[in-house]
């Protein structure tokens, strides 16, 4: 492995879930503590401030921390009862291997349903509910998940290695959304630290993006920015059943999102961004979907209005146990970003309003 693909296994392995960052936290300090002065905000979003660069305009760059997963809600017996955390399609549950973090350690366990030998022919075509599914831990007789600390409030995430495929050219792992953007965000900050910026720069890590871009309100008055850069995934469209004529595919560049149901982005910044795209020759193509959001859509409303854009890179199985991305659309994220932050000076940001 090289050093991305290293830090890929390192992020996306880490447990985050909604309310639960703080590892992700870590792991971001860890690797911009050289370059950038470490902050927080009061609801635990990851703050790095470049040591470099001016005091305005202030730029933010922003990935969010926390995954789609579970947490414990109360128990039936032997069994486990769970929360979704984020958007989960119930199916994708069924069978998946999952750790519970613990205050006393890590329990291995699998959600499982009523046996469909069980049930008669009528209930086995009905549709899976997440609440007819629990979290089997392996215990028998009269065992308690409370007498191996199991408490309701326990995060859980699903059991998945990060694997290198095809040669290493795409990876599977758990947690791309949005583990991909906090290491753009690191990538980006770690190459503009070898520069000079004609503004001030912050690489943000939100929390509790999944259940309502709640970190983004806080993180964006505590930088109150000039510019917004949200990063996260792409939803890849390269799969069977996928609509036709989709641009999100892996191995497709960078994606400029020009619309979703959170942000209608800033249209002087999205041509300066395809204006760069274009001139540094960084391949890019275009994104729209119906519904969902991101940070964007909280830090563009910040205080009095901010120029924000989103920047995705394309992922097959978001919020399932397993994603799918190209190395190279994550490289062309980097390099995209940080030649737009480097044009991003006063008279520039002010002309973007």
């Amino acid at each position: 492995m090289d050093r991305i693909e290293k830090m890929m296994k390192e992020f996306t392995e880490t447990a985050g879930v909604s309310g639960a960052e703080e590892e992700v936290f870590a792991l971001m300090e860890k690797h911009l503590g050289k370059v950038a002065h470490i902050e927080k905000c009061g609801l635990g979003s990851f703050v790095g401030r470049l040591k470099k660069g001016r005091k305005k305009p202030r730029v933010m760059i922003a990935g969010h921390m926390d995954e789609v997963g579970l947490m414990v809600s109360h128990f039936s017996g032997s069994f486990i009862k769970f929360n979704k955390i984020g958007g989960w399609w119930a199916p994708r549950l069924l069978g998946l291997q999952v750790r519970i973090k613990t205050n006393s350690g890590w329990i291995n366990g699998v959600i499982a349903s009523k046996s469909p030998f069980h049930m008669e022919a009528e209930e086995r075509k009905k549709e899976i509910k997440a609440k007819d599914l629990y979290i089997d831990i392996g215990l028998t007789g009269d065992e308690k998940p409370e007498d191996l600390g199991v408490m309701p409030g326990d995060p859980v995430i699903p059991d998945t290695e990060f694997l290198p495929l095809n040669g290493q050219r795409t990876y599977l792992a758990k947690a791309w959304d949005n583990r991909i953007g906090c290491m753009a965000v690191v990538e980006a900050l770690k190459k503009l630290s070898r520069v000079d910026t004609p503004n001030g720069v912050y690489g943000v890590g939100t929390v509790q993006e999944e259940v309502g871009l709640r970190g983004a309100v806080t993180s964006g008055h505590y930088v109150n920015p000039d510019v917004a850069l949200a990063v996260d995934v792409g939803i890849a469209q390269d799969i069977p059943g996928a609509p036709e004529g989709g641009m999100e595919k892996l191995g497709s560049g960078v994606s400029i999102c020009v619309y979703d149901a959170s942000l209608i982005p800033n249209r002087k910044l999205r041509d300066l961004v395809i204006s760069t795209a274009r001139k540094k020759k960084i391949p890019y193509h275009f994104s729209s979907i119906s519904v969902g959001g991101t940070d964007g859509g909280k830090l563009h409303m910040d205080r009095s209005g901010v120029p924000a854009i989103v920047f995705g890179i394309p992922t097959r199985y978001i919020h399932s146990g397993a994603g799918i991305l190209d190395r190279s659309d994550f490289d062309n994220a980097v390099k995209l970003i940080v030649e737009v932050v480097k044009s991003l000076d006063e008279e520039t940001v002010r002309n973007l309003i």
